[in-house]
């Protein structure tokens, strides 16, 4: 394991996952600060939320100037790896546990 000093040179998900994480978490997040939550530029969670919606795995909705995602978990993950399992264990596997 790393100290928190140094810096993070991989993790387990792709930035795929990861924009789709902090949307499930917050649907209604600006892609301007899901950028600045996962690290890459405005521009390559554009092309995410693309690939995302293309892949049927979200859906957008547009409220006024506003977008609000909405997550299609039934899917199966992509990879065959983990396709026995859906988009919605992965965010049930690491959505935050509330504290009692």
């Amino acid at each position: 394991m790393t100290s928190s000093s140094e810096p993070t040179r991989w993790t387990f998900l792709t930035n795929h996952a990861h924009v789709l994480l902090c949307l499930a978490r917050e649907p209604e997040l600006r892609l301007r600060d899901v950028a600045e939550r996962v690290g890459v530029t405005e521009r390559a969670v554009q092309r995410i939320v693309a690939d995302l919606e293309e892949g049927g795995y979200l859906i957008r909705h547009r409220t006024g100037r506003q977008n609000e995602y909405e997550i299609a978990g039934e899917g199966p993950m992509r990879h065959p790896v983990e396709s026995h399992r859906t988009v919605q264990a992965l965010i049930d596997l690491v959505k935050p546990t509330r504290r009692r």
